[in-house]
């Protein structure tokens, strides 16, 4: 008499190797999903950043920060690879930044580290209106005013119109935010207006960022 099939036992594959193809399935569907969730959110523009991301990060300090219609959730960045980077979203209705700096670091051939720095508002405050920073870094001394923290990221509704992530993702929002030194590692930045006064842009040999 035979015996029945022991489900659990792996199945043939058709070749030498063998397969548990039932656990693969099972594996498989959750990334499978995931995959799908972030190419539909890409599709509709609920992703971070609107255009392509440059290989490299940038340094931003700053002495204070004051921003009016705060909000933070977790999003997704595209490069030109069309890979997929994960960032914390910043999001500022309207925004004043003293003594503001900005650095990137290139690495040549033969000529080594080039470094573009950016500064500006050491007298006048730089000025920026529905600004989005899309960083890996944060720091510095910060003071919220009615933070509300673990609000669901599709329902936010204090920081610009545009700043909502996907569903059932943590955020965190407040009417209002002061920050002093600070300092961020970024992908991207978007504004609606950005006034820089006192611009100064410089580039020098070697590795000059500004912290």
């Amino acid at each position: 008499m035979t015996d029945a099939p022991n489900p659990n036992l792996p199945e043939p594959s058709g070749g030498t190797g063998r397969v548990r193809w039932r656990r693969f399935a099972v594996l498989t569907v959750p990334a499978v999903a995931v995959t799908a969730g972030l190419g539909i959110a890409l599709a509709q523009g609920a992703l971070a950043a609107s255009f392509a991301v440059s290989g490299q990060q940038f340094k931003v300090s700053a002495k204070s920060l004051e921003g009016e219609g705060f909000a933070q959730y977790g999003s997704v960045d595209v490069n030109a690879r069309e890979e997929l980077i994960p960032v914390a979203v910043t999001a500022i209705r309207e925004a004043k930044l003293h003594s503001l700096c900005q650095s990137v670091v290139t690495t040549l051939p033969i000529i080594g580290d080039i470094s573009l720095n950016l500064t500006a508002g050491n007298k006048n405050p730089v000025e920026a209106s529905n600004l989005f920073v899309d960083a890996t870094q944060l720091g510095g001394d910060a003071v919220f005013t009615n933070i509300e923290i673990g609000r669901d990221a599709s329902t936010l509704d204090k920081g610009p119109t545009e700043a909502v992530g996907m569903q059932d993702l943590f955020a965190q929002q407040a009417d209002s935010v002061s920050i002093t030194d600070l300092q961020q590692t970024a992908w991207a930045t978007n504004a609606g207006t950005f006034k820089l006064s006192g611009l100064s842009m410089n580039i020098a040999k070697g590795k000059k960022e500004c912290f």
